[in-house]
Parts: structure tokens; C-alpha cells; sequence
């Protein structure tokens, strides 16, 4: 995408969205159930009770969050919360872990905080749930409660996975194994690949709705700015990396599409400028709103935090604040940020 096409791209978000940042959820619910999968943008809790470093159940996490800190990596809500509002659920989705066998028929939300594609993604954050786990965590939920086929085909599925494979495995140093074995091309065709199983054996238990999100722009994130960008821009090489991903994602879309009764689409999540969110209010566009200490990436407890969070993008070295997770979780319901359907069409 040229400069000037994304540019009007977020434009349009931002101006189309700007009054769905405090508009009310939709009426009525769209879908039987609803169902998550990811890592920290999309985690609200599976990672409470692991041993890992990626784990955020304290303040100031939470803090504009009704229940307070519950696991989400945001001030608030996430973006599958705002999509469970969007499409008419009453309560947010649940973390898989300590869900009752019979959440199985409403959704669950299986999504880990460091989790990859890769089982091997993160190793150096401690304990996480990858991609196959999480998989593998929904075939034994939906079995335990029997979830009849057809209620699951009808179901809404969300994805966003692959950051954790760039910033905790391949652009890691020292260099890992992956990065020994693979140039970026071939990284991003192994993770597609990897991708493309979980995908089947989702398909194969009923997943036809499925909304799967792009890595973002994770070179301009203040951690890889930091380190990777020598403290002075976005790493352009992680990127780059990134881009080939997202190209091949879509792809994989598409290549799901062409599958009896299959409904996938592709978000983009990467496109656009930080710049391009002033429209909302935001000034600060690279840097924390939390105090992160020197060589961390997550907020540090008890420290000061910025009072007006809707002026940054980021909450802190890595994710996003509740207002810019609102604002995409809009764009991927209603409008053009996702593709070749809106998630109120899969629904």
C-alpha cells in the first residue's frame, strides 16, 4: 500500500469511528458464541496462574477496567471486548482458564500473553500457550460440553497471533535457531504454514466465521524502537519482516474462502501512521503511558502512570491503550480495515 493510500485508509477510520469510540453495544446478540485466540492483545487472564514474565493481573493494569487488573495487557477493555459488545454479548468472553465446562457453548478466550505461532516462541518469558495449545484447549472444551456442530459453525472466531514470533524468537539476541535456519522470507512462510494446520483442524471442528488480525506495526512499538531502532525511529528491518507475514496472511484468507461454507477475513492491523489517530485525541505517540523500567517492556507496579490515557497510543512498551484498542476493534466490525468481509458481516 502506497503512502497515500493508507494515509486515507485511516482517515476514513477516523473519521467514520470517532463518534463509535462511546457509541452504546449493538442490540441483541449476533452469534450463538464466540471464540479467541492470540497472545497479550488479545489475552484477558489465561496467564494469572502461569509462571511467565508476561503476566499483568496488577495496577495500573486495569485501571480504567470495571473489575480492575483481571490479566488484560491494556488500561481496559481489549479488543475482543469491544467486539463481544459490537456483537450484542451482555459479558465479555471468558478466560479458558477456571471457565466452567458449559462456557463452551457461549465462548471461551484462549489467547496467552507471549504465545506464538511456534512452540518455541517465547521461551525466554517462562511459561505461555501457543497457538497449537490454545487449539488444542478448544477441541477439549467444545468435546467436554459437547457443543453440537452446527451451533459451532455459526460461532465467531478471532485470531491475532505472530507478534511474539518477531519480537521473542527472530529478531531475539543473540540470534535463535530460527533465525540461523531462516531468512525472513522463509521465517514468514514457516509460520504461514504452521498457521495454515491450526487453521484445518479448527475448520474441522466447525470454525467457518473466522476473523484473523495482521501483526502490526511492531517496528515502531517504544521497545523495538529502543533496542532494534537505536532509540531514535522504527526498526524498519522488523517491519519489513512483518510485511511479508501479512502478505502471505492474506493469502491464507483467501486460500480459506475457496473452502465449503467458509467465511475467514483479513484485518489489517498494520497499515496507517501512529500520526493518524490525532484525529481521536492522541498526541503521544512514542511512548508509555505507565512507567516501564529501563530494559522492560510492561508496566511497573505502583508507579506513576499518565492521567489522560486517551492521549497515547501506547499503555506500555508493547500494547496498546483502551481507546486505540476501541478504535480498531470498530474498524474490523464496521468498516475497511477488514477484508473481504467486516466482522458484522461474518456475524
Amino acid at each position: 500500500m502506497v503512502e497515500g493510500e493508507s494515509k486515507a485508509l485511516w482517515f476514513i477510520v477516523a473519521t467514520v469511528f470517532a463518534a463509535a469510540v462511546v457509541a452504546p453495544a449493538a442490540h441483541g446478540q449476533q452469534v450463538p458464541c464466540y471464540f479467541v485466540f492470540g497472545d497479550s492483545v488479545f489475552d484477558n487472564g489465561n496467564n494469572n496462574a502461569l509462571n511467565t514474565m508476561a503476566k499483568v493481573n496488577y495496577l495500573p493494569y486495569g485501571i480504567d477496567f470495571p473489575q480492575g487488573p483481571t490479566g488484560r495487557f491494556s488500561n481496559g477493555r481489549n479488543i475482543p471486548d469491544v467486539i463481544a459488545e459490537l456483537v450484542g454479548f451482555i459479558n465479555y468472553i471468558p478466560p479458558f482458564a477456571g471457565a466452567s465446562p458449559a462456557q463452551a457453548n457461549m465462548g471461551l478466550n484462549y489467547a496467552s500473553g507471549a504465545g506464538g505461532i511456534r512452540r518455541d516462541t517465547s521461551e525466554n518469558m517462562g511459561e505461555r500457550i501457543s497457538l497449537g495449545e490454545q487449539v488444542d484447549n478448544h477441541q477439549s472444551a467444545i468435546s467436554r460440553a459437547a457443543v453440537p456442530r452446527s451451533r459451532l459453525q455459526q460461532c465467531l472466531y478471532t485470531i491475532s497471533i505472530g507478534s511474539n514470533d518477531y519480537l521473542n524468537n527472530y529478531f531475539l539476541s543473540p540470534p535463535t535457531l530460527a533465525r540461523r535456519l531462516y531468512n525472513p522470507e522463509q521465517f514468514a512462510q514457516s509460520l504461514i504454514g504452521r498457521y495454515r494446520i491450526y487453521l484445518l483442524q479448527l475448520y474441522v471442528l466447525g470454525a467457518r466465521n473466522v476473523a484473523l488480525f495482521s501483526i502490526g506495526k511492531i517496528g515502531c512499538t517504544p521497545r523495538v524502537v529502543a533496542t532494534l531502532g537505536g532509540g531514535t525511529g522504527c526498526a524498519e528491518e522488523v517491519n519489513q519482516a512483518v510485511i511479508l507475514f501479512n502478505t502471505k496472511l492474506k493469502a491464507l484468507v483467501t486460500e480459506f474462502n475457496n473452502k465449503p461454507g467458509a467465511k475467514f477475513t483479513y484485518v489489517d492491523f498494520f497499515s496507517g501512521n501512529a500520526q493518524d489517530f490525532a484525529a481521536f485525541g492522541v498526541t503521544v505517540f512514542d511512548r508509555s503511558c505507565c512507567t516501564v523500567d529501563p530494559g522492560e517492556e510492561l508496566c511497573a507496579a505502583n508507579k506513576p502512570i499518565c492521567p489522560n490515557r486517551n492521549a497515547f497510543i501506547f499503555w506500555d512498551n508493547v500494547h496498546t491503550t483502551e481507546l486505540i484498542n476501541v478504535v480498531v476493534a470498530n474498524g474490523a466490525y464496521n468498516g475497511p480495515i477488514a477484508t473481504p468481509y467486516t466482522i458484522s458481516q461474518l456475524v
